[in-house]
């Protein structure tokens, strides 16, 4: 397990050739699907964090033969649509919201009843916004005042449904779309935006017909899946804290390979060049169904922008970086529409805002965003000093790379969740010039402090 905290100390360029773990979003559903497809599944470049771990033993323990992971290489053995076996006890999703929303709607339509419990920060995450267009389609779900554990019992039978997404959400589209599989009829959900298509694609992938109409997406119950062979590019919400370290450090020239660049997720790398940052996208091709391409990132001066209302939820995961790019950037940036951050694995709104506030920078919370005084103008945009990620893995990351414009050692507390999605960081961060440390913890402090 990762040290429980991040040390870092103000650095020069950022520069090197690297690759960053595998696409959670993609990790995850390999497992999913791979598990109810008849056959044998083989994945490369698997994410060995906390959180696609949590999905993979979800599915052991639902009596599915997974081997691996080793060196990203992962094999299922598939059990069909409906030979899922009713697991022994409780299905532990750990950290992962995803692993929670995703399997409810995967378990909605099974014959036996499974409970899935979380560590304490996903036992304070909302689930009746996945329950509710569940219980429509005649799922049976019990939550604790909307909040995990989730209780799913057997349904006599799910029905196809026409639902408007009230927020866009990937997470509450694929689990709709993943009870569809097991529902009569036809299953359409609409999206207000849009949002990351990783399931839409994957089920294509393993021969489910996927119908597109407008911001419309249709799944017809009853489809067989089809093993496949799954290459999972790097996840570019990991790759944009490089995108960003090397953006703010001037001097900086990095190379960040086989990065998913699927155009759901890709708003950071929109929001970067609206700031004036230098990226080049490389060799863009197509790795099993996913666009991927290398990015060529260099110190650049940023300014900054009104974030275009459009890019919001196709960047929602990368604004703990973004916010940091906006420290560093001359002018004011603004961030409106956001505010699924504050139900993230923190309210990364407020938890943003008040350590860029202790590091010296103005920046205002909004209920649906941010307002930050960028001091792009400094060579030192944050003082030296410490902040609390309140054990949210993208915080932590996000304040390690600020380390490199402060004007002294950057301590991070509550760094252990780093692990969840990206095993590695800090090695990987000291390959291209970042210097972090991990740290345990103070004196006197406990060695497992519980989050708050």
């Amino acid at each position: 397990m990762m040290s429980s905290s991040l040390v870092v100390a103000p650095g020069g360029p950022v520069s090197g050739r690297i690759r960053v773990p595998g696409d959670k979003s993609v990790s995850h559903r390999s497992i999913m699907l791979g598990a109810i497809a008849d056959g044998l599944t083989r994945i490369s470049g698997f994410l060995e964090g906390a959180d696609a771990l949590s999905t993979m033993n979800a599915f052991r323990a639902m009596g599915v033969r997974i081997d691996g992971p080793e060196q990203g290489r992962v094999e299922v053995r598939g059990v069909g649509l409906r030979g899922l076996r009713a697991p022994a006890e409780a299905l532990d999703c750990g950290n992962s919201g995803a692993s929670m929303r995703l399997l409810a709607g995967l378990l909605a339509g099974q014959g036996f009843e499974a409970t899935l419990i979380g560590d304490d920060s996903l036992s304070r995450r909302p689930m009746r916004r996945v329950a509710d267009p569940l219980e429509r389609m005649g799922a049976r779900i019990e939550t604790r005042d909307g909040c995990p554990p989730l209780r799913i019992l057997p349904s006599p039978g799910l029905v196809g449904i026409d639902y408007a997404l009230p927020v866009a959400s990937a997470q509450v589209k694929s689990a709709v779309l993943l009870a569809g599989l097991y529902a009569a009829g036809q299953t359409r959900v609409t999206e207000p935006a849009p949002t990351r298509d990783h399931t839409e694609r994957m089920l294509q992938a393993f021969g489910v017909p996927v119908g597109r109409e407008g911001a419309s997406v249709t799944v017809t119950g009853g489809a067989r899946l089809t093993a496949t062979a799954i290459d999972v590019p790097a996840d570019i919400s990991s790759a944009a804290f490089f995108l960003v370290a090397a953006s703010i450090a001037p001097g900086s020239d990095l190379w960040l390979e086989h990065v998913g660049v699927n155009p759901t997720r890709t708003g950071v790398l929109d929001v970067l060049r609206l700031m004036g940052a230098d990226i080049e996208v490389v060799d863009a091709r197509l790795a099993g169904g996913e666009p991927v391409a290398d990015l060529h990132v260099r110190g650049a001066e940023l300014r900054g922008i009104d974030v275009p209302a459009g890019l919001v939820p196709l960047a929602i995961d990368e604004f703990p970086a973004l916010f940091v790019a906006a420290a560093c950037a001359r002018g004011r940036t603004r961030v409106t529409g956001a505010e699924e951050l504050r139900v993230k694995e923190s309210d990364r709104i407020a938890v943003m805002a008040e350590g860029l506030q202790r590091l010296g920078v103005d920046a205002r919370p909004t209920p649906d965003g941010m307002v930050i005084e960028g001091r792009g103008d400094r060579a030192d945009a944050f003082s030296a000093g410490t902040v609390v990620s309140h054990g949210d893995h993208r915080i932590a990351m996000a304040f390690a790379i600020a380390g490199l414009r402060a004007a002294g050692p950057l301590r991070v507390e509550d760094a252990r969740n780093v692990v969840t999605s990206f095993p590695g960081f800090a090695p990987l961060a000291r390959a291209v010039g970042i210097a972090v440390e991990e740290a345990g913890p103070r004196p006197g402090e406990p060695a497992d402090v519980e989050r708050g």
